[in-house]
């Protein structure tokens, strides 16, 4: 037909086999890729990191109520910051203050309430931040990347980012200040195990049962806490902790700062929220 090239039987079906040949090689290099152990460094820098925010968040509690809310600031900000890097999602940036607005407004709240409502405030700055997560995804538009992924990954990184103000409550709901310490100290002895090299089938109960034993460790040498609390609290930090280590190795790529920064200060923020309910339910 006129206005048609047609090309002979050989050469289309040798223009097919090349596709099919360069599709299945592509393949294979796009599975490896997303299928990639994270390397040390990152696990190391999600340890190192998540450590450092215990210590801070310790020696707040300890200087006082300002330099606390400081550093649940801080922590809200590095997790909204990080937390769209973790997911490789498009607006970072957007998203960022989507998430990192909420948690450092719950740790404000938090820091400024009357007892004993200390988290009142904060599902309000929750449901305020997942609300700001759908208008974003509204404003980008139909058939954008990642919209569904962007929209459910956002929500969990408000939730946590407003679940560090549970540090603040804690700290300020009976005095004890021991408590807080027993929680880093659980939660620091399970990132330390996470550092290890070995797969999560071994990393994961090794860490829950050597958080479940810091724990009453902790509560007996610097405290009075009842050993059985302390060790249900032990045992939920670590399982908290060896989920998050879990969910860097289901990404399946190399991490970069900022994903490791959020990564590891995300853990930490929820274990806030963990020891203040605890604090309540169990020990007080």
């Amino acid at each position: 037909m006129r206005g048609r090239t047609s090309l002979p039987p050989d050469a289309r079906m040798g223009n097919q086999r090349s596709e099919c040949t360069d599709n299945a090689q592509a393949g294979p290099r796009m599975t490896a890729e997303l299928q990639s152990p994270v390397r040390s460094l990152g696990s190391w820098t999600i340890g190192v990191v998540g450590i450092a925010g215990l210590i801070a968040i310790i020696a707040g509690v300890y200087a006082s109520s300002e330099a606390l809310a400081a550093v649940g600031i801080l922590i809200a900000a590095a997790v909204g910051i990080g937390w769209p890097h973790f997911l490789r999602i498009p607006a970072k940036k957007t998203l960022a203050a989507v998430i990192a607005l909420p948690g450092a407004a719950a740790a404000v709240s938090a820091s400024v309430a009357p007892p004993p409502g200390y988290l009142d405030w904060t599902p309000a700055f929750v449901a305020l931040g997942m609300m700001a997560v759908f208008v974003v995804q509204l404003i980008r538009g139909t058939g954008q990347a990642q919209r569904l992924e962007s929209t459910l990954g956002c929500c969990v990184g408000v939730l946590l980012s407003c679940l560090g103000a549970g540090w603040i409550a804690g700290a300020r709901f009976n005095g004890v200040r021991e408590m807080l310490l027993v929680a880093a100290i659980s939660a620091a002895v399970a990132l330390l195990a996470g550092l290890i090299q070995w797969p999560d089938s071994i990393i994961a109960p090794l860490g829950i049962v050597l958080a479940g034993l810091a724990g009453p460790l902790a509560g007996l040498v610097l405290s009075d806490i009842a050993v059985l609390p302390a060790a249900v609290f032990g045992v939920i930090v670590g399982a908290v902790l060896a989920s998050f280590r879990r969910l860097a190795t289901l990404r399946g790529a190399p991490l970069n700062m900022l994903a490791a920064l959020s990564m590891g200060l995300a853990p930490v923020s929820a274990v806030g929220s963990l020891a203040y309910f605890i604090d309540k339910l169990l020990i007080y």
